[in-house]
């Protein structure tokens, strides 16, 4: 029996769950709190220039003909029907129906851009005819890890990517489509759509990064990321810093600091920041005593979960569940 191939095997399988892991716990606070949205009517000669967005992703769907993506620095992109581009930090860039136009500042086009509205840009040309998806998707950015800020400024998935992700593909096809959802209930429905649009990009995106240069430096510590993925399955447990450093095989100073380094907030924050989400949960979604919860979450005193409960969200745990009761 190849016992060495099958230990092989094994830890493939183990470092392969364990990324998938860290990619659930980076995206998923990945909340949006309003989107703009705009489809593009355009015929060739035109050019749009979009400044930098702050916490705002946007994306740009290829739904008929195609376009070239310009950033400051780096080669010009074609995309054709299909294609998705992700600007995750929301970086300034161009696009055109070839490179080199003179652009029109999109505040220009779309001189309103308000998030839970929808806008139109009608360029009428004599030459190929596009159509596009585009969208501005504000995120909260206390919530948004520091996998966001390391991404690079621009990731595309060509058509055949897209279509290797149906839930992904269809989802684009019905927000860049007339149908789509619309009244009552329309508007919520879109940003979610949106949001598991953002999610579902950036998943395969991440994947094909990591373990390459071009990779955040954050999926390619070892020692932090299997922080973040303890931090992230592991939080009931009582964790110190200390006990979280040795498990992962640092110092705690060589820990804190690169920590801090590559997620953007100090180890401690962020454990916090995991358990109050997870009580948060419990509190509004499910009938667990409240008396149960701190032990859910890590704590093994009911008044100090009480005391760091009502710092973080600024109520007790019984006003919480109140207000979540009365907002159902």
């Amino acid at each position: 029996m190849d016992t060495v191939g099958t230990d092989r095997h094994a830890q493939h399988d183990a470092q392969h769950d364990e990324q998938e892991d860290l990619l659930s716990e980076l995206l998923q606070p990945l909340r949006l709190t309003g989107v703009f949205d705009s489809r593009w009517h355009v015929r060739a000669p035109w050019a749009i220039e979009g400044d930098a967005e702050r916490s705002c992703a946007v994306l740009h769907y290829v739904v008929e003909g195609g376009c070239w993506v310009t950033t400051d620095g780096e080669p010009p992109v074609e995309l054709r029907a299909g294609d998705l581009v992700v600007f995750p930090t929301g970086a300034a860039h161009r696009l055109s129906d070839r490179p080199g136009r003179q652009c029109v500042p999109l505040k220009a086009a779309l001189p309103e851009r308000h998030p839970g509205t929808s806008g139109e840009i009608v360029v009428d040309g004599s030459g190929p005819e596009s159509r596009l998806l585009s969208a501005g998707l504000r995120y909260d950015a206390d919530a948004a890890t520091g996998l966001c800020t390391s991404l690079p400024r621009a990731l595309v998935l060509d058509s055949p990517q897209v279509d290797r992700e149906p839930l992904l593909r269809d989802t684009l096809r019905l927000l860049a489509s007339p149908d789509r959802p619309v009244g009552p209930g329309g508007r919520i429905i879109t940003l979610r759509a949106f949001e598991m649009a953002l999610v579902l990009a950036l998943r395969p995106l991440l994947r094909e990064l990591a373990g390459t240069p071009a990779s955040p430096p954050l999926l390619r510590h070892p020692g932090i990321s299997r922080a973040v993925v303890t931090m992230a399955t592991r939080f009931a447990e009582p964790w110190t810093i200390d006990c979280i450093a040795r498990e992962v095989g640092m110092s705690r100073s060589a820990f804190t600091a690169a920590f801090r380094d590559l997620v953007g907030e100090s180890p401690a924050r962020y454990l916090a920041a995991r358990r109050m989400r997870e009580a948060g949960r419990l509190l509004a979604e499910t009938s667990l005593p409240q008396s149960a919860v701190p032990a859910r979450v890590g704590y093994q005193s009911a008044v100090g979960f009480h005391l760091a409960f009502r710092k973080w969200f600024g109520v007790t745990p019984g006003e919480y569940r109140a207000g979540a009761v009365g907002a159902a």
